[in-house]
């Protein structure tokens, strides 16, 4: 436990209930309980921290629905876990798709996993660029100009698709797909909650690269 966390918790003890919560707050609905009350939000929150992650404010929103949790943290897990997709560009389709729905919350989240994958901040940060930059690889260009695509929602034209089909199997198309969608959902989630970035040094299940 960090300096900071344990300064948090004594903060935290001192103050009334109500003014406690209210500090504690995670987004516009109630943070779930800790430890949570519904046996099947316990096991999933026992699920992340043995995956080598922390319940984040965002499982800590949806924890408030935990039939939705369990099935959102399952599709996260499964694109994070068991997608045959290299994992720096599944990473570099969040990140590109955290851009373009313009989620701070998504972005503080995956920079670092994107970094650990390979990717500096001055390629994350270029991507609006990268039609006229050399610092992306021709499967990065296909990969990014179908992500736009289908982030704009109007469909995706063949030329874009057949460039994309010519680096990506049908399951890893499945799957960059997938992830685009999964991930701009959150993003409106996250904004339309209010889901505070967290400052304590919790963070994602990392898995690897």
């Amino acid at each position: 436990m960090t300096i900071k966390m344990l300064l948090g918790i004594l903060l935290l003890s001192s103050l009334t209930p109500a003014v406690a919560q209210e500090l504690a707050a995670v987004s516009r609905l109630p943070r779930v309980e800790a430890p949570p009350k519904d046996s099947d939000l316990a096991k999933l929150f026992q699920q992340i921290r043995e995956k080598g992650g922390q319940p984040l404010n965002l499982q800590l929103t949806i924890g408030n629905a935990p039939k939705i949790n369990k099935a959102t943290l399952a599709l996260s897990y499964a694109l994070r876990f068991d997608s045959i997709t290299p994992r720096k560009l599944r990473e570099l389709t969040i990140i590109r798709t955290a851009q373009i729905a313009q989620s701070d919350y998504e972005l503080a989240q995956h920079y670092p996993l994107a970094k650990a994958c390979g990717y500096t901040m001055a390629q994350l940060e270029g991507l609006q660029n990268w039609k006229a930059s050399s610092d992306y690889q021709p499967i990065e260009k296909a990969l990014l100009g179908y992500i736009e695509e289908v982030a704009a929602g109007k469909g995706v034209e063949d030329k874009t698709f057949e460039t994309l089909s010519g680096f990506f199997n049908p399951q890893e198309i499945i799957e960059v797909t997938v992830t685009i969608g999964s991930y701009y959902s959150t993003a409106l989630l996250t904004k339309a909650l209010r889901v505070k970035i967290e400052d304590d040094g919790r963070a994602p299940a990392p898995g690897s690269c």
